[in-house]
């Protein structure tokens, strides 16, 4: 079948994003926004319900089609519930987005010094979050003929220097895990790697006026930061038609800050 630009459309499917009604401006809105102009119908998920459902109306209110639910991605319980909540309201699941993870409220914190119980809650949010909610959709993807799953990893973990990086780049293996194993199954499962990004949430963490900033922009082949929305086209390849044969894979989006052959 010759390319055409319809295979980046999504009407008919249905998208869960976790992580998507947080702070204000951040990746979960716009992957969100994206997918519900693409013609997905979105589930915005979050463990912040008004933040979700604030998400939700912007989605409806431009002619989209979503609904908001209230998850808590490290529970198993709240990540069947969300599934749920997703084939009641559209009648199955295409697209999973996990894109909720701890991140700000992280600081600078010493490996060596932090708590077993901190770091444990950190990995449960960040890495096996990740894991509970694809078990929580992978069966009514494969009801439906196959799926995909999108992983929010980091430029942070190429290489991993903090408790944040270790739960991105064990991420990235979870991934690849994925993809071999449910590939024949007709679902593909990718990661995106942002790197320093203007949300709400990556302000609160690297200021404009942090040396990072200095540091990146002396690295980086092009701009040290980016906007929300400048990932979401990735996103899009990665969830459609368009991207059918591209599985097991991590994408960089960070101005060539990481570069990988």
């Amino acid at each position: 079948m010759a390319f055409n630009f319809d295979q980046f459309r999504l009407d008919g499917k249905v998208a869960i994003v976790t992580g998507a009604g947080g702070r204000g401006n951040s990746i979960g809105r716009a992957y969100a926004l994206g997918l519900a102009e693409a013609g997905a119908g979105v589930v915005v998920a979050d463990l912040n319900a008004d933040g979700a459902q604030a998400v939700a109306s912007e989605i409806l209110a431009a002619g989209g089609k979503a609904i908001a639910v209230e998850v808590d991605v490290a529970d198993k319980a709240s990540t069947l519930r969300m599934a749920a909540a997703a084939t009641t309201a559209f009648g199955g699941i295409d697209i999973l987005v996990n894109n909720a993870a701890l991140m700000a409220e992280l600081g600078q914190m010493s490996v060596t010094d932090i708590q077993v119980d901190l770091w444990n809650r950190i990995l449960s949010v960040n890495l096996t979050g990740a894991l509970l909610c694809a078990q929580a959709v992978v069966p009514s993807m494969v009801e439906r003929g196959g799926g995909r799953i999108v992983n929010q990893t980091s430029g942070g973990a190429f290489p991993a220097t903090s408790i944040y990086g270790i739960g991105k780049l064990a991420l990235v293996g979870l991934t690849t895990t994925l993809a071999k194993q449910l590939g024949k199954q007709n679902i593909t499962c990718n990661a995106i790697a942002p790197g320093n990004v203007k949300s709400d949430a990556g302000k609160q963490l690297v200021p404009d006026d942090s040396p990072f900033i200095q540091f990146l922009a002396a690295t980086c082949a092009t701009r040290p930061r980016g906007e929300p929305d400048e990932l979401v086209g990735t996103l899009l390849l990665l969830c459609s038609e368009a991207g059918a044969w591209i599985s097991g894979q991590t994408i960089h989006i960070d101005g060539g800050w990481v570069m990988r052959p």
